[in-house]
């Protein structure tokens, strides 16, 4: 029996599912790891350009280059083992580093990504986190440790896959321009569960800050869509009472349906690119299967009080826009509809107008045709009465009275005519 054939793209396919595994860390260790994306049109950038400023910072200590065209990679730097992937719209390094410094959160440990490196890379900075993987000592110790490193204001921590480790952050940006999280894990933790938790924190900080791009577009829209929605309102006030002209109202209709459209097409790949970023980062969330740690708020109540208002604001605001166009739609359908309407009532008009003028004209020509039997029959009548004034002296009558007797049979004769042409051309 002959083999079966595979599908040409079966294997890699099967392979994407493995391409990108979690890193297997071990306490004590630090992380650091940043996402950078271009400013204009991510999605559609020069990808070659991501490659060569990974490949920029390999030569710099003699590692080995990734495959053409590779969407991630991983290798040793010095001390540091560096992660590099490739993303729809960004892309993201993180370096592994063991042991801790002796100041939590030093600004040295991103040494690893040159500045002079940094300030040439192809996008701007969307995020970076310096981490910190502790031991886990007493909850005491925990939380005072917790309690000097972020702002209370805005902690987060939480106990996390069946209280294998305790992860705290604040959100907020330190001093040297990065985000701050701490993990605590316990003694007999696995090296790919401690990489899982790593990674998924980096991941809720990432789509965090990119689903808020959605939140940015929304503010600039909404003075905007607030003066649209205010001209809609008065053209359909100017439709409804007949202020205006149709056309002139209708004119203006049109002209705001462009503009929705054209913003909706401008913002239709950043609303759903922020939902799809929000449903990563509660799904990141809830993989780690929060436990309440010393009181203290979880990150999926933070998220609800700080993070979800932002969410609702940009779906609210997309539907907001969807429904100021069908409005400017529906509007203009009705209008349409009016200026129909106005028309076929004038075209009755005229062609009321143009049946009273074929009636005329069908009299006009009837008077004409009665003229014409008498100017025909004249005509008829003369020529006769010469044909016959020579009968008329052999029978001794008079050319008058010749006249006479011709003129009636005559007439009928030109009045019959008349009306069987008439009536052959109708």
């Amino acid at each position: 029996m002959p083999p079966i054939e595979d599908h040409p793209l079966r294997y890699k396919l099967a392979n994407e599912l493995h391409a990108r595994p979690f890193p297997m860390l071990d306490a004590p260790c630090t992380v650091a790891y940043i996402a950078i994306k271009q400013p204009q049109e991510a999605v559609s950038r020069d990808r070659a350009l991501d490659l060569a400023h990974l490949i920029e910072l390999l030569d710099r200590h003699g590692a080995p280059h990734p495959q053409p065209g590779a969407t991630h990679y991983s290798g040793q730097i010095g001390r540091h083992m560096v992660k590099w992937e490739q993303h729809t719209e960004f892309v993201t390094y993180t370096a592994f580093a063991d042991g801790l410094s002796g100041r939590p959160f030093d600004p040295n440990e991103f040494e690893v990504f040159p500045e002079d490196w940094l300030s040439r890379m192809p996008g701007q900075r969307m995020t970076s986190v310096l981490m910190r993987i502790e031991p886990r000592t007493s909850e005491a110790d925990i939380a005072r440790k917790i309690d000097d490193w972020f702002v209370p204001e805005s902690l987060a921590a939480s106990s996390v896959l069946d209280d294998d480790a305790v992860v705290a952050g604040d959100f907020r940006i330190d001093p040297a321009g990065h985000m701050r999280f701490a993990v605590f894990v316990t003694p007999d933790t696995g090296v790919r569960r401690i990489g899982r938790i790593v990674q998924r924190l980096c991941e809720i900080e990432t789509y965090k800050s990119m689903s808020m791009l959605g939140f940015s577009r929304v503010r600039s829209l909404s003075g905007r869509i607030g003066a649209l929605d205010t001209r809609l309102t008065e053209l359909m006030g100017d439709m409804t009472e007949g202020h205006k002209p149709a056309d002139e109202t209708l004119a203006g209709l049109l002209s705001i349906s462009a503009e929705l459209e054209a913003m909706s097409a401008l913002s239709s790949f950043r609303f759903g690119a922020t939902g799809a970023y929000e449903a990563i980062v509660n799904q990141r969330i809830d993989a780690l299967r929060e436990v309440r740690f010393a009181g203290r708020q979880m990150f999926a109540e933070f998220m609800i009080r700080r993070y979800a208002p932002a969410m609702r604001t940009v779906t609210s605001t997309e539907a907001r826009l969807q429904a100021l166009a069908d409005r400017a739609i529906r509007a203009g359908d009705l209008l349409r509809t009016r200026v129909d309407v106005e028309r076929s009532a004038q075209n009755q008009e005229l062609l009321a107008s143009m049946n009273n003028r074929a009636d005329m004209q069908l009299r006009l020509q009837r008077t004409v045709e009665g003229l014409s039997v008498v100017a025909i029959s004249y005509y008829a009548v003369s020529l006769a009465g010469y044909v016959l004034y020579p009968v008329a002296d052999a029978f001794g009558l008079s050319k008058n009275m010749m006249t006479a007797l011709v003129a009636g049979p005559v007439v009928l004769l030109v009045w019959w005519m008349i009306r069987r042409i008439r009536a052959e051309m109708e």
